[in-house]
């Protein structure tokens, strides 16, 4: 009763103890809450009625609006949830496994997808194990989400159910902010950047009607799970001429290779040096490959060169000096692919006057920068993250256009610790993904 009470002064300006009834205003007596909320509404009631009367330009809209001003009128509804399943991490020393939790279901803008695939990155093992130290428990990864449309809000028009579709790095951003605007939501200046797939802040917070959180967490759940509800406007077709497999990959490492090769405007003719040769780099070397490019890359890993020619590229040891001395100032554009912090200074060298070294497999910083290679040739080294939804829908078009896309390995998500292992050490060719069908497999009702 007291919570009622409290409520109803909040909703009214008054409480039910200062209520009255009949004409002596100044008599304080404490009347049941529900009659004294009943009253107020057939009060308000007549009072709209009579304005209604006194002003002929009320009309039905506003009336109707007035009265859901009325308590009685009032309905507090929670969100209906969607029982939903996938694998998480509970801490950074932890191994990935099955974890139930709630998702909402899809609002009047929204996506209701059921995961069919979804790549492993690298960045999936750094976000699990806390390698940025954002880390938000538990923690569910993957942003190369492909599957079916299972539902659509009252206002969606860009897809329907039955469609196939991607989930990439992002499912929301200010969408105000000049970068927002220009198209470029990867790189979103407003106060809470883009939102990522996982382990972003689920915005708004869903707050039950006692305060506390209805999820009992607060961050985003990625695309290792049975269901993804998504934003329309982030949510990307899988064109007829690729395999929903194999498109996963192509969502993250796909268009992280191809928005730097595109704003430098790569084309036919130019030398592309590609440095790593893993689930970036081979990426790279297909699309700059398709874009008309003449592409050299640059690997530690001996074994790797007979892949290069396999893709009808060159390939050389990045340490090799003999072999990359006659290559100075020869290269248009590189692109580094590497994990991890390296030494970029011996490419630099290999770029032409007014070129650019573009890093896109780090977040770490790289080692210092010779200035005076860059100064004496105008070089630059620059950075680009993941690419914009209009860029990943042009290289997933460009891709099936091209007949082109990763190599892959299927793995039931069972294996999915093990196949972290691997990409750790670098053993992974060239990409894993995951057939999210195997996660019914442990489900149990």
């Amino acid at each position: 009763m007291a919570i009622a009470e409290t409520f109803v002064a909040r909703v009214f300006g008054r409480a039910p103890s200062e209520a009255t009834s009949g004409p002596h205003r100044d008599s304080r007596r404490r009347v049941p809450v529900w009659s004294w909320v009943t009253r107020r509404c057939r009060i308000g009631a007549r009072r709209d009625s009579s304005d209604a009367r006194r002003r002929p330009d009320l009309t039905r809209g506003h009336r109707a609006a007035r009265e859901a001003r009325c308590f009685c009128s009032l309905r507090i509804k929670e969100p209906t949830v969607i029982k939903s399943h996938g694998y998480a991490a509970k801490h950074s020393f932890s191994r990935l496994k099955l974890f139930d939790f709630d998702r909402e279901e899809a609002g009047a803008d929204e996506v209701e997808i059921a995961v069919m695939y979804c790549g492993v990155c690298h960045s999936d093992v750094h976000q699990v194990k806390n390698e940025w130290s954002n880390t938000v428990y538990p923690c569910m990864p993957g942003h190369e989400a492909v599957g079916k449309v299972t539902r659509v809000g009252a206002n969606v028009t860009r897809h329907a159910v039955g469609d196939i579709v991607g989930v990439g790095c992002m499912i929301d951003s200010c969408r105000s902010c000049p970068a927002c605007l220009a198209g470029f939501e990867n790189y979103c200046e407003g106060p809470n950047s883009w939102l990522a797939t996982y382990n972003g802040p689920m915005v708004p917070a869903k707050k039950a009607p006692t305060g506390e959180n209805m999820y009992g967490r607060d961050n985003t759940m990625g695309g290792y799970s049975d269901t993804l509800v998504v934003k329309q406007d982030f949510v990307l077709k899988i064109p007829a001429g690729l395999r929903p497999e194999a498109a996963a990959p192509i969502l993250c490492a796909g268009v992280t290779t191809y928005s730097p090769l595109r704003h430098w405007k790569v084309q036919a003719g130019d030398k592309v040096g590609i440095l790593g040769f893993g689930g970036l780099g081979h990426m790279a070397a297909k699309i700059a490959k398709a874009m008309g490019a003449q592409v050299t890359v640059f690997t530690s890993t001996r074994e790797k060169l007979d892949e290069a020619a396999r893709l009808g590229v060159e390939g050389v040891m990045e340490d090799d000096k003999k072999a990359l001395a006659p290559l100075k100032a020869s290269f248009d554009f590189i692109l580094s692919t590497v994990p991890q912090k390296h030494n970029v200074n011996p490419f630099v060298e290999l770029l032409k006057r007014d070129k650019t070294l573009v890093a896109v497999g780090a977040l770490e910083p790289l080692a210092p920068i010779n200035n005076m290679e860059t100064a004496m040739h105008r070089k630059s080294v620059a950075g680009s993250l993941i690419g914009s939804i209009a860029e990943t829908q042009e290289v997933l078009d460009f891709c099936a256009r091209h007949g082109i896309g990763p190599d892959i390995e299927i793995i039931p998500i069972q294996q999915v610790n093990d196949a972290y292992d691997k990409v750790e050490d670098g053993e992974v060719r060239f990409r894993y993904v995951i057939d999210m069908a195997t996660l019914a497999d442990e489900v149990k009702d």
